[in-house]
């Protein structure tokens, strides 16, 4: 592709609002460049996620980034989401920069380190213009969040600075798709519409006839077209960004087998971050899987899962405010399968000492692994590998609580992956280890056997393949239903000149 002063071409992906489908349709763009032999990188100049993954540099960065770079075939680098804030709580974020943590904000301060931010993404996207031949860029949010647009970094701002063309994707299936996409132009200033170069309509369900009225007016209305109208694709979900998007939609695809089925429990705690730990778990034919946040929905299950968390201590207190700690102890008194990773393992320590992350101090843990966590200043960030059933294991570490045996005891503890297991109950820091089939099979056939079911996984399982597959069905959808001679033209030329704005914008130009 022609590169110009600022080097490869780049675009960005906007939305009408989180979870629209820019994530999505960023992911799409790159496996459809990538097969027309374009080296391609994603770009998210700031993103908001619990779901975080390492690099194999050893730098931290949302994962729906890494699964766009899967997309692109390329490998994740710090440079594709080079601010990442992490939430503790509903009002601090832990602030990630080019993949190591500076420190916690408010969202007050957080003001303070705008200046420093907008300089790291513009170096940042620089960087890839210069390793790549194209840059999808996503957007955060809407653009059309105008109490942030002074600061902003992730949508016009970044636009504006880099002199991107912009595409604005919105969600039929919500409704008021129109409304939303016309009010967003609308309420941005003259300069920022200028760089809105058309629209995206996703996940349309329906007899397209129906909506060309809509779209013929949407035209005529802004001046703009309509790139695409992506159809409703069953499981085209990603590795999202946060909890908002275990919705109906994400739900994982049950596949019960008669007399075989395994009933599997994840506890939702308020700050579950990697979630995407399950999704290995949801392609198990056989598997029934399910989020809880109650007793009764934990109790029948043959398996329940403590998921990752940035908020260890806060997340155990909700456990226990709900009663699920005693649920989840009798369990395992009666050695019925438990599964802690990363701060799910923390919670199953005897003791945990937390000066870091919530402050609390000495806390008492959940007591059914012979444990004791203390938090460290420093984050680690890791890709080990071990082993595990006699099968070799990869994974990635996020933390900064480090689990020992309490005074030395062993308690009838064994080492499992970095972690420790005792009876029925499994605790380890690595996420992504389900990912790895051989051990996946083995320790759910071990989890059966524990629970008293009759259930054997699947011999031929492979969710590397599942999730290829996912990325490539998200290819398809772009080569499909986009005007792709039209995407090609705004990478190369950037946005048409003399875009009509939109009256009225209602916002001064800054």
């Amino acid at each position: 592709m022609r590169r110009g002063p600022a080097g490869a071409p780049a675009l960005l992906v906007a939305g009408t609002t989180s979870d629209a489908g820019k994530s999505v349709l960023v992911t799409g763009i790159c496996r459809w460049l990538a097969r027309q032999g374009v080296k391609v990188a994603p770009f998210k100049a700031q993103n908001m996620s619990l779901n975080s993954v390492v690099t194999a540099d050893g730098a931290e960065i949302g994962r729906a980034q890494a699964a766009q770079a899967a997309a692109a075939g390329v490998e994740p680098t710090a440079a594709m989401n080079p601010v990442l804030l992490k939430p503790g709580s509903d009002r601090r974020s832990q602030v990630v920069v080019r993949g190591r943590p500076v420190g916690e904000a408010d969202a007050l301060g957080y003001r303070d380190f705008k200046d420093r931010l907008r300089t790291v993404a513009a170096e940042s996207l620089a960087e890839l213009r210069t390793e790549y031949d194209a840059v999808i860029c996503e957007g955060a949010g809407s653009p059309a969040e105008i109490n942030l647009r002074p600061g902003d970094i992730a949508n016009m701002g970044l636009a504006r600075t880099a002199d991107l063309p912009v595409l604005v994707v919105g969600d039929i299936d919500r409704g008021g798709v129109f409304a939303a996409m016309h009010g967003t132009l609308a309420l941005l200033e003259p300069a920022d519409q200028a760089l809105i170069a058309g629209f995206v309509v996703n996940k349309f369900r329906g007899a397209p006839e129906l909506l060309e009225p809509g779209l013929d007016m949407l035209r005529r209305l802004t001046g703009r077209p309509v790139h695409g109208v992506l159809p409703w694709l069953e499981g085209r979900s990603i590795d999202v960004e946060d909890s908002l998007a275990l919705t109906a939609e994400r739900a994982p695809v049950r596949a019960p087998v008669q007399g075989r089925t395994l009933r599997v429990a994840v506890v939702h705690t308020p700050r579950i971050s990697n979630f995407t730990d399950i999704d290995a778990l949801a392609v198990e034919p056989g598997v029934d899987l399910r989020f809880a946040s109650s007793p009764q929905e934990v109790d029948d299950a043959d398996l329940v899962v403590l998921p990752g968390t940035r908020a260890t201590v806060a997340d155990l207190a909700w456990v226990r405010e709900r009663g699920l700690d005693a649920a989840v102890t009798a369990r395992a008194e009666q050695g019925r399968p438990v599964l802690g990773i990363c701060g799910g393992y923390q919670m199953l320590a005897r003791r945990i000492h937390d000066e870091v992350e919530s402050g609390a101090g000495a806390v008492p843990g959940l007591g059914l692994l012979p444990t004791a966590v203390t938090f460290a200043a420093d984050k680690t960030l890791g890709r080990p590998v071990g082993s595990a059933y006699g099968h070799p294991v990869e994974g990635y570490e996020i933390h900064h609580g480090h689990s020992v045996l309490d005074d030395g005891a062993d308690d009838g503890a064994e080492p499992f992956l970095d972690g420790w297991r005792r009876g029925a109950v499994w605790g380890t820091t690595w996420h992504g280890a389900l990912e790895n089939d051989a051990f996946r099979r083995a320790f759910l056939a071990d989890v059966a056997r524990c629970a008293g079911r009759d259930f054997a996984p699947a011999p031929d399982t492979d969710f590397a393949a599942e999730r290829t597959a996912r990325l490539d069905a998200l290819g398809d959808l772009v080569e499909q239903h986009m005007d792709t001679a039209a995407l090609l033209r705004l990478l190369e030329e950037g946005a048409p000149d003399g875009l009509p704005v939109i009256p009225p914008a209602g916002v001064p130009d800054a």
